[in-house]
C-alpha cells in the first residue's frame, strides 16, 4: 500500500540538501581565488575539488567499518540523528577556515573541505534514502529530484554570497580578492549547520527505517511512531536469487561507476570553467561568478522539471508545468543575479537553450533508464561543441551541461540500488562512497589541461564520462529485467 508523502517533514529534510550545493558551487569561486592568490597551477587549484569530494569515500569507508562490528550505523543511531552529527562534524570543518585565512594556508583551506565533506558524506547517506522512502514509492525517483532542486537552489546563490563576500561585489567593484574575507560566510555557514542540527534534532523526521522484506509486507506488518516500513516488493523489487552481499549486484557495482563518472563530469565542467573564461575570453575572476551560478542553476532548472511527478497532479497541470517549471527556475537565476545588481542581459538567450530540457524529459516520459540515457547523450553532444565552437557559444555549451546532469542522481541512484532489498543500506553506503568521482575526474581534467592539450580540449575527459553513462543505461535495463524489474511497468503507474 503506497503512502502519502508528509511534505512537513520532508520540507526539513530538504534544508541539508540546500547546504551541499551551496558549499559544492562556492568551491567553484574558491578555486580561481586560490590559485592567483597562492600561485596555484590549475591541477593544484583542483585539489580543493579533491579534498571536497573524497572526503565523501573515507567517510562511507568509516561508515562501512563503524557498521562492520556492530550492525548498520543509521539502523543503531537513527537516520535523523545521523544527519544531526553529520551536521555538527561540518560546522568544526567551517571552523578551520579561520585559520586557514589568517595564515593564508592552502592545506588548512582544504583540510576545512575535507571535514565538511566527511559531514555531508553521512548526511547524504541517511538524507538521500529518507527522500526516496517518505512517500509512495512509485515516485521516489521524482523526490530525490525536488530534493536536488533544493540543492542546486543553494549552488544557484552559493557562487554569487561568496563572490560578494571575497570581492565586495559579484561585478568585480574590488578586482582584488582578498582571502581574509572567506572567514566570514563559512564561520556563518557553520553556525546555521549547528541551528539546523538541532532543529533536526527536535524534528519528525523519521529517525528509524525499517526495509522490511517482502514477505512481511504482505502479512501487514509494519513500524509504528516514527518508523517508516517499507516493502522490498514496493520500493525495492526482489530480485530472483537472493544474494549474500550488495556487491553481488551487477546493477549496483556497475552504478557505481556510474555515480564516480556523473560527478566526476558535474564538478569537473563547473570547476574548469572559470579557468576556459580566463584563458580564451579574458574574463577577470571577479566576474566570473554569475556563469558558475548560471551553471549550477542549470541542475536546478532540470531538477524542479523532473521533479513535476513527485505530485498528485492532473494530467492537464502536469504537462502546462512541464513547460512553465524550467521557465520559473530560470527566473529565480535572474532574480538573485539582479539582486546583486548585475547585467543579466547575456543570460536572456539561454531560456532557447532550456528547451532541450523540456523535450529530453518528454521524451523519457519518467523512465530513470531512458532519462540517463537521452540526458547522457546529450551531454556528450554539449561538450563537442563547447570543444569545437569558441567564444560564448562554448561556454553556454559548456555551462549547458548542467542541464544534461541534473536529473542522472536520481536516476542512477533509483537503478542502482533496485532489487537490493535488505543490502539497500550498504549499497547507499557504497553509491555515496563513489562521490570522490568529483575530486578525481576535476584532477584528471586539471592535469590534462596543464600538461596535455590545454583547458578547452580537456573537457574529452567529460565525454568519456557520458559515454560510460549511456552505456550502463542500455545495460543495466536487461539487468534488471533478468531479476524481475522493470521501469517500463512500474514508472507508468507512478503519475509521471
Amino acid at each position: 500500500m503506497s503512502q502519502e508523502t508528509k511534505w512537513s517533514q520532508f520540507g526539513t529534510l530538504i534544508t541539508v540538501f540546500f547546504f551541499w550545493g551551496f558549499v559544492a558551487a562556492s568551491n567553484d569561486i574558491l578555486i580561481p581565488v586560490f590559485k592567483e592568490s597562492l600561485h596555484l597551477s590549475q591541477v593544484q587549484s583542483q585539489m580543493v575539488s579533491f579534498a571536497f569530494y573524497v572526503a565523501y569515500t573515507v567517510g562511507s569507508l568509516i561508515y562501512v567499518a563503524l557498521s562492520g562490528t556492530r550492525g548498520d550505523l543509521l539502523s543503531r543511531i537513527g537516520y535523523k540523528n545521523g544527519i544531526a552529527v553529520g551536521l555538527i562534524v561540518s560546522a568544526i570543518g567551517t571552523l578551520l577556515f579561520y585559520p586557514a585565512a589568517q595564515l593564508a594556508s592552502f592545506p588548512l583551506f582544504i583540510s576545512g573541505l575535507f571535514v565538511v565533506g566527511l559531514g555531508f558524506s553521512l548526511q547524504q547517506t541517511a538524507a538521500n534514502t529518507l527522500a526516496v522512502v517518505m512517500g509512495d514509492p512509485k515516485t521516489g525517483s521524482q523526490r530525490l529530484s525536488l530534493a536536488g532542486g533544493i540543492n542546486n537552489f543553494g549552488t544557484t546563490i552559493g557562487p554569487l554570497i561568496v563572490s560578494i563576500a571575497i570581492f565586495g561585489s559579484v561585478t568585480g567593484a574590488s578586482t582584488k580578492a582578498d582571502i581574509q574575507s572567506i572567514k566570514t560566510p563559512y564561520l556563518i555557514l557553520g553556525l546555521a549547520f549547528l541551528i539546523v542540527a538541532l532543529i533536526f534534532k527536535l524534528s519528525k523526521v523519521p529517525n528509524k527505517v525499517n526495509l522490511a522484506t517482502a514477505d512481511e509486507q504482505l502479512q501487514g506488518e509494519a513500524g509504528t511512531g516514527e518508523d517508516i516500513a517499507l516493502g522490498k516488493k514496493d520500493l525495492f523489487p526482489s530480485p530472483k536469487s537472493v544474494r549474500t552481499s550488495a556487491l553481488q549486484y551487477p546493477q549496483l557495482v556497475m552504478g557505481m561507476v556510474a555515480i564516480f563518472v556523473y560527478v566526476g563530469v558535474e564538478v569537473s565542467t563547473a570547476s574548469n570553467l572559470p579557468e576556459f573564461m580566463k584563458k580564451h575570453l579574458g574574463t577577470p575572476t571577479e566576474s566570473i561568478a554569475p556563469y558558475v551560478s548560471l551553471y549550477w542553476a542549470s541542475m536546478m532548472i532540470g531538477r524542479w522539471t523532473a521533479s513535476l511527478g513527485a505530485f498528485n497532479l492532473a494530467k492537464g497541470t502536469r504537462s502546462v508545468l512541464r513547460f512553465l517549471m524550467p521557465y520559473i527556475a530560470f527566473g529565480v537565476f535572474i532574480l538573485v543575479n539582479k539582486l546583486a545588481n548585475h547585467d543579466v542581459t547575456p543570460f536572456y538567450v539561454y531560456a532557447i537553450i532550456i528547451l532541450a530540457i523540456i523535450a529530453g524529459d518528454i521524451l523519457s516520459k519518467g523512465n530513470p533508464a531512458s532519462q540517463l540515457l537521452i540526458f547522457s547523450c546529450m551531454g556528450i553532444i554539449a561538450l563537442l561543441v563547447g570543444m569545437l565552437a569558441d567564444g560564448y557559444v562554448s561556454v553556454y555549451a559548456f555551462i549547458s551541461v548542467g542541464l544534461c546532469c541534473s536529473i542522472l542522481w536520481p536516476a542512477i541512484y533509483t537503478l542502482a540500488i533496485a532489487g537490493l532489498g535488505q543490502h539497500t543500506n550498504s549499497g547507499g553506503t557504497y553509491l555515496i562512497m563513489m562521490i570522490m568521482g568529483g575530486g578525481i575526474i576535476s584532477l584528471l581534467q586539471g592535469a590534462v589541461s596543464d600538461y596535455v592539450i590545454g583547458i578547452q580540449y580537456s573537457y574529452i575527459v567529460g565525454v568519456a564520462c557520458f559515454a560510460y553513462l549511456a552505456y550502463y543505461a542500455i545495460r543495466v535495463k536487461s539487468i534488471l529485467k533478468a531479476q524481475g524489474i522493470d521501469y517500463d511497468v512500474k514508472v507508468s503507474g507512478g503519475g509521471h
